[in-house]
């Protein structure tokens, strides 16, 4: 830094009523770090807010100082936005309480709670809302990009489910948003990403679930993977509304007790049927597969709901180096399972695996322009192809496996857009394809009134609107 922002950043420190660290300060190192260690970045300061009011303190100083501005939630961020070099980074971790409204199913969550602080809370009174797959996931950024998990098809996104929020926004203003206040800024919020200010307290909806949920796991290994991927892409057209499918593509088995020994670390495909009703209709789901497909191993069991949400840390511990793409489907056709059965044998890593979310249910429930999210709610699947490693070197291999396989699968999908919380790589032209050009141009214009200067720049990005663009509005 040089000696004139080194002055400015010892101002604010001084009259900021929240903890800072800048480099070399006990703490920095833990501050700064995110969950990607891919990703090494340094801010120029840090500032850990409490409240929305410090929040905007720390907001006016980066706009005044030209600081880029990065916000950190859970730092679960692949891209790494949660984070910047030389710039200021705004750490949310310590707003991360969860008030619980039973009669109202409703909860009020800080912006820097993790999916585990929700879940802990909620399963307390057999709630839940919808969320992410890794429980030390931040709830702020999965929910702003839309947010899919175990209960999408029982409930539907994460972005779905938030009924109001308060936001902070780049003039430094505390705002609520919901359907009666600021209504454009709370449509942007449901799917937009952080492009529209920072969210400290999220209120979320609530469904009756758990505590115990029932699982069925299904392993089949790589000679039976085209078999069994056609039989999936039937089987889920078929389950209730009760029933949730996950695809783990390229999986290589855990190290767990229920995998017998000689098939531990064996890449192949896993089909997850998580049952959120009665024991019964789980057992009859169990029934229809085990009748159509023989799996090397699989593992059916009631599991505490919270156990499921953690179902897939193992796979993204805290500093693995991460890298993901991915493609909407709006089938898994053979030419996508051809696509699959060539190059998921290429990958290095035993960590490396695609996740593929079923989109059924709830999901489609609601209309394309109800939300700001950025997918078709027509679409069948999310195809997400991720690498996952603890060596450089075998991240660098699968990283680059990522991409080819991400290029080979884009002929089958619909369209080069993605969903933006998948996308590390989030140039303009695919954010353009993810929203939609309505649905991006209308999200130009709302970032306009909420962030003219683009402020909020880490993200998946909408540029602000022209005033041309305005007014051929």
């Amino acid at each position: 830094m040089t000696h004139q922002m080194n002055d400015a950043v010892e101002a604010f420190r001084k009259g900021f009523s929240g903890q800072t660290w800048t480099p070399g300060d006990p703490g920095y190192d833990r501050a700064r770090a995110i969950w990607n260690g891919a990703i090494d970045r340094k801010p120029a300061v840090i500032a850990s807010c409490a409240t929305a009011q410090q929040v905007a303190s720390a907001i006016r100083f980066a706009r005044e100082s030209k600081l880029q501005l990065a916000i950190r939630g859970g730092g679960h961020s692949y891209a790494g936005n949660s984070t910047c070099d030389g710039g200021l980074m705004i750490h949310l971790g310590a707003m991360n309480d969860v008030v619980i409204d039973t009669p109202g199913r409703r909860s009020v969550c800080g912006g820097g709670a993790t999916w585990a602080d929700v879940d802990a809370a909620t399963q307390a009174h057999g709630l839940a809302t919808p969320g992410g797959f890794i429980s030390h996931t931040g709830i702020a950024g999965l929910t702003l990009g839309g947010g899919i998990g175990w209960l999408t098809s029982k409930a539907g996104l994460s972005c779905d489910n938030l009924l109001a929020a308060e936001v902070v926004t780049a003039d430094s203003r505390i705002v609520r948003a919901s359907a009666t206040e600021n209504p454009e800024l709370f449509w942007a919020l449901r799917g937009g990403g952080g492009n529209f200010g920072v969210v400290t307290s999220f209120e979320l909806a609530l469904h009756p679930v758990g505590p115990l949920v029932n699982l069925g796991l299904f392993f089949f290994g790589l000679d039976d993977g085209s078999n069994a991927l056609r039989f999936a892409r039937e089987y889920v057209k078929t389950v209730s509304s009760n029933t949730t499918a996950f695809l783990a593509i390229g999986l290589s088995a855990p190290p767990a007790p229920f995998v017998p020994e000689q098939y531990r670390f064996l890449p192949g495909h896993a089909l997850l049927v998580v049952g959120f009703g009665q024991p019964e209709e789980h057992q009859a789901e169990v029934s229809r597969i085990r009748k159509a497909m023989t799996p090397l191993f699989e593992l059916v069991t009631p599991i505490p709901f919270v156990a499921l949400q953690q179902l897939f840390n193992d796979s993204a511990t805290w500093g693995t180096l991460g890298y993901e793409k991915a493609l909407y489907l709006d089938e898994l056709s053979d030419a996508a399972i051809e696509v699959i059965g060539e190059h998921v044998p290429k990958k290095t890593s035993p960590l490396s695996f695609c996740p593929t979310f079923v989109l059924s249910g709830a999901y489609r429930s609601q209309g394309d322009a109800d939300t700001a999210f950025g997918g078709s709610r027509a679409a069948s699947y999310v195809f997400n192809i991720g690498a996952a490693a603890l060596d450089r070197e075998v991240y660098e291999a699968d990283r680059n496996w990522v991409r080819n396989f991400w290029e080979a699968m884009r002929p089958v999908a619909m369209g080069s857009g993605g969903y933006v919380n998948f996308m590390v790589e989030a140039d303009e032209d695919r954010v353009r394809a993810s929203y939609g050009e309505a649905k991006y141009q209308r999200l130009a214009r709302i970032k306009a009134e909420f962030d003219p200067e683009n402020l909020f720049s880490l993200n998946a990005n909408i540029k602000p609107a022209t005033q041309a663009a305005w007014d051929a509005a």
